[in-house]
């Protein structure tokens, strides 16, 4: 077993996995909070690092049906949303390449400012 190399997004607030604190995202790519996951509330992302994916799944949501990914920390493995691969409705395409991490399952802290 290899050494996994993991990324930071960089930002003022970032967004961890809860269980091992792993960098996945910050708030510039936050683009809505009014999303619903297993674990209630969910947040959906423009850009997510450090994540693991599993096989494409054809699911049939409150919004219709959605090709999708699970994914999970890339350090420990938790399942923590799903990538949107493909929208059936037009009107859900937006969605397309973001990813869902709910809520219950990610830390927000402070980040880091951009030094120039």
């Amino acid at each position: 077993m290899g050494r996994i190399f993991l990324t930071h997004p960089g930002g003022t607030r970032i967004y961890s996995c809860a269980n091992c604190d792993t960098p996945l995202t910050n708030r510039s790519e936050l683009v809505s909070t009014r999303f619903t996951g297993a674990t209630g509330r969910a947040f959906l992302f423009n850009k997510v690092v450090n994540l693991s994916f599993s096989e494409v799944e054809n699911r049939i949501m409150l919004t219709g049906r959605h090709i999708v990914r699970d994914v999970s920390c890339k350090n420990c493995k938790t399942r923590l949303g799903w990538i949107y691969e493909y929208a059936t409705e037009e009107s859900q395409r937006y969605k397309e390449g973001r990813v869902i991490l709910e809520r219950a399952l990610i830390t927000e802290s402070e980040g880091f400012e951009d030094g120039e």
